[in-house]
C-alpha cells in the first residue's frame, strides 16, 4: 500500500534542500548585489526570498494551530543571504517534521485560515501543504532567474527526486531512495 503522507515528507524535504541550494549560492553574493534592484514580482532577491520566508511562517503557524495568524510575517527582512539562510533552515526544520507526522487523517482535515479582512477560511490541510509547495516553487523560480543577472551562476534546483540526475547532497535532506 502506498502511504498519502510519503508525498508531502518529500516534498518538504525537497523544499529545504532547495532553499539551502539557492540561499547558498547567494551568500556568495555581496549584500547589496543580494538587496539590488531587480526584475521579479518583487523588486530584489532580498525581497523575494525574504517574502517566501514569511509566508511559510504564516502557513506553518496555521498548520500548526498556532493564533499568531498575519503578525508571524512581522519583522521578516533578513539584510543578509546569510542570515536569512539560517531562518529558513529553521522554519525548513520544523515543515519537515510537520509533514513527518502527518497522517491520512490530518491530510483530510479542514483549519481555519485567518484572511484578514476577508474573514476566517476553512482550508484543507492537503491543499495547503500543496499551495505551500507550489509558493514556494514559484518564488524560488523567480529568484533563480535573477540571480541569472549577477556573477554567480543559478544552481540546479531539479535534482532531488529520480535517481538519474539526484544531487549528492538531496540524499541528507531526504530525498525519495
Amino acid at each position: 500500500m502506498i502511504d498519502p503522507v510519503a508525498p508531502y515528507r518529500a516534498l518538504a524535504a525537497n523544499n529545504a534542500w532547495a532553499n539551502h541550494v539557492l540561499l547558498s549560492a547567494c551568500e556568495a553574493l555581496p549584500d547589496e548585489d543580494f538587496a539590488a534592484e531587480r526584475t521579479g514580482f518583487f523588486p530584489s532577491l532580498r525581497a523575494t526570498l525574504n517574502h517566501i520566508l514569511s509566508v511559510d511562517r504564516y502557513y506553518l503557524d496555521v498548520l500548526e494551530g498556532g493564533a499568531e495568524g498575519y503578525a508571524v510575517r512581522d519583522d521578516v527582512d533578513y539584510p543578509s543571504a546569510r542570515a536569512l539562510k539560517a531562518a529558513q533552515a529553521e522554519q525548513d526544520t520544523r515543515l519537515t517534521a510537520y509533514c513527518g507526522g502527518l497522517s491520512a487523517d490530518d491530510l483530510a482535515r479542514d483549519i481555519a485560515t485567518d484572511r484578514r479582512e476577508d474573514g476566517v477560511i476553512q482550508e484543507n490541510v492537503a491543499a495547503l501543504l500543496l499551495h505551500l509547495f507550489q509558493h514556494q516553487i514559484h518564488h524560488r523560480g523567480q529568484a533563480h532567474a535573477m540571480l541569472s543577472s549577477t556573477a554567480v551562476a543559478p544552481p540546479q534546483l531539479d535534482e532531488f527526486f529520480i535517481r538519474y540526475d539526484r544531487a549528492p547532497d538531496a540524499v541528507t535532506y531526504g530525498a525519495p531512495r
